[in-house]
């Protein structure tokens, strides 16, 4: 199916059957028929008649019952000014970032914590770098900042294998500063995150560097001095 690979970006994952009690024959039918090789989380009528929203990870699709048409795009509330699919997407993430171990991310921790980010960062990355120097300045104002490996140029990347050696560290916090700062940091190897995290990051849709997720699933578009992520977080 040439549509369905082009649509999901080649995410292939084997099918699992939707046992929901809602779901018509016919609706099985078009999905079986139309995205065969794909784990669909989740399958919901819409405020629209006759259309459907489909779940894949944090991707959002519509499609009509009989499975002849299927919109890829944002449904808007114009009365209760909302972006459903938006909220849709923000409820996914939250569950994925929620199910990451807290051994798995480095976290640099606010003595007051009120709010905490997470970040897909690159250590080959001018505004993550920038995003770096503000963190004493987000810890301080209760925001702590828990970062994940996304290095662009690819897991066996040049960036990719400093990162490991950065999440093998004893001091993780302190390597990543000096990755971060352009200072060396011992090769080292063990049985990283990093691999998971990109890919983990590819399922979310980062595109660049820094990317910040809220913890209610918002996701910031690229670096934001600390004044405007608290606006964000909307205190």
């Amino acid at each position: 199916m040439k549509f369905s690979k082009f649509l999901l970006m080649g995410l292939f994952i084997s099918f699992s059957a939707l046992a929901d009690d809602e779901l018509d024959a016919e609706l099985t039918l078009a999905l079986s028929r139309l995205l065969p090789d794909v784990e669909i989380d989740n399958v919901s009528p819409t405020p629209i008649n006759g259309l459907y929203q489909i779940v894949i990870g944090s991707d959002v699709i519509y499609m009509t019952r009989d499975g002849n048409y299927v919109i890829k795009g944002e449904i808007l509330d114009l009365e209760e000014r909302r972006n459903l699919t938006e909220d849709v997407r923000a409820g996914s993430r939250v569950k994925i970032l929620g199910s990451i171990k807290k051994e798995d991310y480095i976290e640099f921790s606010s003595n007051n914590m009120q709010d905490a980010i997470y970040v897909f960062t690159d250590v080959d990355c001018g505004y993550c770098r920038k995003l770096h120097q503000d963190v004493p300045e987000l810890n301080s104002l209760g925001v702590s900042v828990r970062y994940l490996a996304y290095p662009r140029a690819g897991v066996d990347s040049a960036a990719g294998h400093e990162m490991s050696s950065v999440w093998c560290a004893k001091d993780r916090q302190k390597a990543l500063t000096a990755a971060k700062n352009r200072e060396s940091v011992e090769a080292k190897s063990c049985d990283d995150p990093v691999a998971a995290q990109y890919a983990l990051g590819q399922k979310l849709g980062v595109r660049g560097t820094p990317a910040i997720y809220l913890q209610n699933g918002r996701m910031l578009p690229g670096y934001m001095p600390p004044n405007e992520i608290i606006k964000q977080l909307k205190r």
